[in-house]
């Protein structure tokens, strides 16, 4: 999970990750965390699973990952780490100093990047990942995915974790607010727009955006979508 992921991330100073709760709980490794909205309603954050090394419902997403592989928010990079332990060309990026520090002690290359940043080999990654609802980043699911065409391969694959829960409530879930990371003691960081998206919704902008459904599965509870290029393709300029 990779909270203000914007195209202004360049902008947040170090100081203010340095006393950020993410950044806290990620030294930690442990929780609570929470995603806060204005209203008070909260997200709990899997910290501890993240720091962890992949579980089962991960480790059918590694199966699933071909040739080079680029994870968008990449977290403390359990899942870089164990591509790269597979022998798959693998990097995370990650707008948090320590979510990227952590994933270099543990074996696998990240960088401190926004997705909306210019990315190392734009145009050639095989598969794209946007896991523990990383579809959210940015507030806006359409863009996210109408970025990551120009990032993958033709022809390569996009894998996304989708709003937990089974059922049209779930599935058809499309929302998007302004939400802030809350350790549920009192210490709250900068706000940041963010999207949950169910497995219909994230249908419905894959195809407004060039992609097609390949393939959907759960595996302990959470749901996970293979996207591919669409049958006619993107529209890729011309690199001179």
């Amino acid at each position: 999970m990779s909270p203000v992921d914007t195209a202004a991330t360049g902008a947040v100073p170090a100081a203010a990750w340095t006393a950020d709760p993410y950044t806290r709980a990620l030294r930690s490794g442990r929780g609570p965390l929470f995603l806060r909205r204005g209203d008070g309603w909260l997200l709990p954050l899997d910290v501890e699973r993240w720091c962890e090394g992949p579980d089962p419902a991960d480790r059918t997403v590694l199966d699933r990952c071909r040739g080079s592989a680029l994870d968008i928010g990449c977290g403390p990079g359990r899942l870089v780490a164990a591509l790269a332990a597979r022998g798959h060309r693998a990097l995370g990026i990650d707008v948090s100093p320590e979510a990227v520090a952590r994933t270099n002690r543990s074996g696998g290359a990240a960088l401190h990047r926004s997705v909306f940043e210019p990315l190392p080999g734009e145009g050639r990654w095989d598969t794209a990942l946007l896991i523990d609802g990383n579809i959210g980043i940015g507030g806006d699911p359409a863009a996210l995915l109408g970025r990551l065409a120009r990032v993958t391969a033709p022809g390569g694959a996009l894998i996304v974790e989708c709003a937990a829960g089974d059922g049209p409530v779930s599935d058809g879930l499309d929302e998007r607010y302004v939400v802030r990371v809350d350790d549920g003691r009192g210490a709250v960081g900068a706000p940041f727009p963010w999207a949950r998206v169910g497995a219909a919704a994230l249908d419905a902008h894959a195809r407004a955006t060039g992609w097609v459904a390949a393939e959907r599965w759960t595996a302990d509870g959470r749901t996970f979508v293979r996207l591919r290029p669409g049958l006619q393709g993107f529209y890729r300029p011309q690199v001179t």
